[in-house]
């Protein structure tokens, strides 16, 4: 990739250039470059015949199957918006982008695309082309968040702040042609896109199977020729949790192929990175830190940088700009928690149709992310938490994720989350996940004791749970409103209950 404008065209670009190479390689299918633009183009066409309208939003149903990059590809030929939903959301999630979107046709391309339009379902009451809205002018994708801080809101990315910010991550990660990635992220997560997006722009290979197991996951990275995975942590610890403990030493899983591990969209704490590098000791593990408000990928944690300063979240990508303020928007100096704000050429064009939200998530031209952080002497930042999950305890605020990564110190422990609920006489209590790693019984006194010696007194939890993982969302991040949720049904049934 050598240039920024749509992503059609770039994509298309690249299909040309690399004709017979294979683009997707799935147990059900494989695709070459050739065929991939062939089909799109197919359904591009199909598009226009009904009269499709530039910057229309088009559902493209997904589920990491081989056509389902033509589909986002054909709507983008179209000239129209790409609103990816997977093929699984309930009829009511479906139901709530559509009254957002207002969208006309919906994508879903089978395997033997005919080019006629049978692919293309009508959708909603509109006979007509919506009015045309300026917010969807150059919009290439609409990508509807995980909700996991309230209502799913519609992030509407522009072509340009997109392609651009392909190109910056490229330079900082370097996607080689030829090389084979293995695709195990959602593409109705912006993390999935973008892994995706430049394998193909790269004339790369991406690697679909058919779900994840981590089993399966393991064979494959060892029997199979692969260079890249994107994975979110959970997916990680999961990983982990199927290796037996005795097979974990730096020879049980080298894969010569795999060069990268690229990883993100929740925490990533410092003996999981520890475990997985030990595991897979030839792969460069990359934690990346992004929203899908600003295209991804503001900040790069290589493990050269881990392991100096294994707090800080990286080196940030090219033309992000970065600040912690205060309430007043005032900079904070370093050691102070604030909030961080980011600006760059890549920000959202903002969030479909609802301008008062919009408005709130700017200062300026500062991108408000509503994550907690501070900055060092020298620069660099290191996340706190988010301000909408800080913890009120007593009049004192805590992060959780100063709590979880307290309790992941704690030898034998794999994951940890930290939610409050309200109590009558604190305001909130604290109440704490502990996902013991495989194998290893939990000890929740000796817990207390570890975590006495490392917290305050008022961060030290008020109840403790086990599990066997974290619960998830959709895009496979840890999900803190369904814990939340599970705390106040009593879902959970607690180990502990230690008031002070």
């Amino acid at each position: 990739m050598n240039n920024i404008g749509n992503l059609g065209a770039l994509i298309a670009a690249a299909c040309r250039q690399h004709q017979g190479a294979l683009a997707i390689d799935a147990p059900s299918a494989a695709v070459t470059y050739e065929g991939l633009l062939d089909t799109a183009t197919a359904l591009a066409a199909a598009l226009g015949k009904l009269g499709v309208d530039r910057n229309e939003p088009v559902h493209v149903r997904v589920s990491n199957q081989p056509h389902d990059f033509a589909g986002l590809l054909g709507v983008w030929l179209a000239g129209c918006v790409a609103v990816p939903i997977h093929r699984t959301s309930p009829e009511a999630v479906t139901a709530r982008i559509l009254d957002r979107t207002q969208a006309r046709f919906a994508v879903d391309v089978p395997q033997a695309f005919s080019g006629e339009q049978d692919a293309i379902e009508r959708i909603g009451a509109n006979a007509s082309a919506p009015a045309p809205r300026a917010q969807l002018d150059d919009a290439a994708l609409i990508i509807f968040t995980s909700g996991s801080t309230g209502a799913p809101k519609g992030v509407v990315v522009t072509h340009q702040a997109f392609s651009a910010k392909l190109l910056s991550i490229d330079a900082m990660i370097h996607f080689r042609k030829t090389e084979r990635t293995l695709l195990l992220l959602n593409i109705t997560f912006s993390f999935g896109i973008w892994v995706s997006l430049l394998t193909l722009l790269g004339g790369g290979t991406l690697v679909l199977p058919q779900k994840f197991e981590p089993a399966l996951l393991l064979a494959q990275l060892r029997e199979r020729t692969i260079h890249r995975v994107g994975v979110v942590p959970t997916m990680l610890r999961a990983l982990l949790a199927a290796v037996p403990t005795a097979s974990r030493n730096a020879h049980a899983f080298a894969c010569p192929d795999l060069r990268q591990i690229l990883t993100g969209g929740e925490q990533l704490s410092e003996q999981l990175a520890t475990q997985i590098e030990t595991l897979f000791p030839n792969a460069d593990l990359i934690n990346i830190f992004g929203l899908t408000e600003t295209s991804t990928c503001d900040f790069f944690q290589f493990p050269n940088y881990r392991r100096t300063k294994p707090t800080s979240l990286g080196l940030p990508s090219s033309h992000v700009e970065y600040r912690v303020v205060d309430e007043t928007q005032t900079r904070v100096p370093p050691g102070t928690i604030g909030e961080l704000q980011l600006r760059s050429p890549y920000l959202m064009r903002g969030y479909l149709d609802e301008p008062q939200l919009t408005a709130a998530a700017f200062v300026h031209t500062w991108f408000r992310t509503g994550d907690l952080a501070v900055t060092t002497a020298d620069g660099d930042v290191q996340l706190m938490g988010r301000q909408k999950e800080l913890i009120v305890r007593g009049g004192n605020k805590v992060t959780p994720m100063e709590i979880e990564q307290a309790i992941t110190m704690f030898e034998g422990v794999g994951a940890a989350m930290a939610v409050g609920a309200p109590d009558d006489i604190l305001g909130e209590r604290i109440h704490a996940l502990v996902v013991p790693c495989s194998g290893n019984v939990l000890d929740v006194g000796a817990l207390r004791a570890f975590l006495c010696l490392k917290l305050e007194k008022y961060k030290v939890p008020d109840f403790f749970y086990e599990a066997d993982a974290l619960p998830v969302g959709r895009t496979g991040k840890a999900d803190r409103r369904e814990l939340r949720s599970m705390v106040a049904t009593g879902t959970l049934v607690p180990l502990t209950r230690h008031v002070q």
